[in-house]
């Protein structure tokens, strides 16, 4: 990994936490009122979805203009684009942890730099699970593609 790479992407990480606290996804309560639909439902983090999906939207129109990346010699883009039961999954997965605890990796680890032990019991459960998977011989071999 080249320096203009690291510094790139240290960059990159502070501006998505300082994204993520500003738009309160570290505060799991917000999350579940947004994720809870009902009375108590708390729509303001469509504004979070919507401002990702439209800044994601027009960085791919402008990476796509690119002969190659600025630090990189080339771009690392997915391989795989079909659907398969562990994409599937993992998603159902992810989504359900994200639902019960209202946090999910990037804010978590946000909020787990201002010393709220929810964030840390999480990322402890988080690190434990890529532990735990990585220890899985099935996570070693390779996947079929295709």
């Amino acid at each position: 990994m080249s320096g203009g790479s690291l510094i790139s992407g240290a960059m990159g990480g502070v501006l998505f936490g300082l994204g993520l606290s500003i738009a309160g996804m570290t505060d799991p309560s917000k999350v579940l009122a947004f994720l809870t639909l009902g009375s108590a439902w708390d729509p303001t983090l469509v504004f979070v979805l919507g401002s990702a999906v439209t800044t994601t939207a027009i960085g791919y129109r402008l990476v796509d203009r690119r002969q190659r990346p600025i630090f990189e010699n080339v771009f690392h883009r997915p391989e795989r684009t079909d659907l398969d039961a562990r994409l599937i999954g993992g998603g159902a997965l992810f989504g359900l942890g994200w639902g019960l605890a209202g946090f999910c990796p990037g804010p978590a680890i946000v909020a787990a730099l201002t010393l709220d032990s929810r964030a840390w019991v999480f990322v402890a459960a988080m690190a434990a699970g890529m532990l735990l998977f990585n220890a899985l011989p099935s996570a070693r071999s390779p996947q079929p593609t295709g």
